[in-house]
């Protein structure tokens, strides 16, 4: 008998709670044990009958989304012999939905949908369990391998969460691997956990490179927008979403627009951004290994390229394409991401230089480029 996610399903709306149950029925490892109209009645909820996960609302009377998040985390804070309650933020397609949500997810939510729109009930429910169902069950098996890597076993079962490698917080054995001689670009593959990780590390990073710095964040549209403006109050550099056919500028951070690829090209002496969109690799639009491939024939091996915390495995194939051109390629640890999806996928393929913690990955990336420009003098 499969280990079963026990949901609490928080929406004003009762209609769509009723389409979210229905969505998740049939399915033998999860449970829905509650739902509820707001935050409020959520709180109750929770303290007396604990869920593993909730779908938490944005927008509702008396106590909204992010107020219930925080309330969450202070019940989840006070007892840490006990696996934390999850969030799965859920979200209308607007400007302030987008807002709310990003706020969410640096905060700590461990990701969001967004509402179906204008569908017919029956194909809403369809939607809802395909964008539902793979977040709970990613959410599932990272929180029993974390509680489980207290104690004496360790999950490693799911194809997804790997053991750490040997050569965490090492180089590279591979002898040659890294030619670059300078730093021209740093490009960032991220996707679940992403808003939270971009937070923490983008701000310090800044304060150590000049060079441009080009990020797939795995969203769609609008989120991108609201992540951008949220990054870029944090950061030194000016953060935007990547336009298409703008020059590429040091100082600035551009991020791929959501359902849009973002790859570079070389014209006229100048660096371009191009957007598109051409169809999805492995089910991404933006797609990390697009962006990768391209820099490799604009940039050489002149890069850095980061792997962060993200389910899948967009940004493997493009970090071999950067490897064979003598790119550094950094992953983030399993113990510090949300999902060990893209960073793990990465490391086993063997184009991985590095594996660092997250805070770890600013100051490792200032070395770099300062190494190298001490040994071009």
């Amino acid at each position: 008998m499969r280990i079963k996610t026990k949901i609490l399903i928080v929406d004003d709306s009762r209609i769509f709670r009723s389409a979210i149950e229905e969505s998740l029925s049939g399915e033998d490892d999860i449970e829905v044990i509650g739902s509820v109209r707001n935050g409020i009645k959520a709180i109750e909820f929770i303290r007396s009958h604990r869920p593993d996960l909730v779908t938490l609302d944005i927008e509702m009377p008396d106590m909204d989304g992010l107020e219930t998040l925080k309330e969450i985390r202070k019940i989840n804070a006070s007892d840490n012999n006990i696996p934390p309650i999850g969030v799965i933020m859920v979200s209308s397609v607007t400007n302030k939905g987008a807002d709310i949500t990003i706020k969410a997810l640096e905060a700590g939510a461990f990701d969001f949908i967004t509402k179906p729109e204008g569908k017919m009930l029956a194909e809403s429910i369809e939607i809802l369990h395909r964008r539902l169902v793979i977040k709970i069950r990613y959410f599932a098996s990272r929180r029993i391998s974390s509680y489980l890597a207290k104690g004496p076993v360790r999950l490693s079962s799911s194809p997804v969460y790997k053991q750490k490698s040997a050569r965490s917080g090492t180089m590279s054995a591979r002898p040659g691997a890294f030619v670059s001689s300078r730093i021209k670009a740093i490009l960032i593959g991220v996707s679940t956990g992403g808003p939270r990780a971009l937070a923490e590390i983008l701000p310090p990073l800044c304060e150590k490179v000049s060079v441009p710095i080009f990020i797939v964040q795995h969203m769609p549209p609008t989120f991108t927008q609201s992540l951008a403006n949220s990054l870029n109050l944090r950061c030194s550099y000016t953060v935007t979403e990547g336009l298409n056919n703008s020059v590429v500028q040091e100082r600035h951070v551009y991020i791929a627009p959501g359902g849009r690829h973002m790859l570079l090209r070389r014209r006229r002496g100048n660096i371009l951004i191009i957007t598109n969109k051409q169809p999805p690799e492995k089910g991404c639009r933006p797609s990390a290994d697009v962006l990768f491939r391209s820099a490799a024939t604009v940039y050489g091996g002149d890069v850095i390229a980061i792997i962060l915390t993200g389910m899948g495995a967009d940004g493997t194939k493009g970090a071999g394409t950067l490897k064979r051109s003598g790119a550094y390629v950094i992953a983030q640890d399993e113990e510090s991401s949300v999902v060990w999806g893209m960073p793990g996928s990465a490391e086993a393929s063997g184009n991985v230089d590095k594996i660092l913690p997250l805070e770890n990955i600013p100051e490792a990336v200032s070395d770099i480029i300062h190494r190298l420009k001490g040994a071009g003098q």
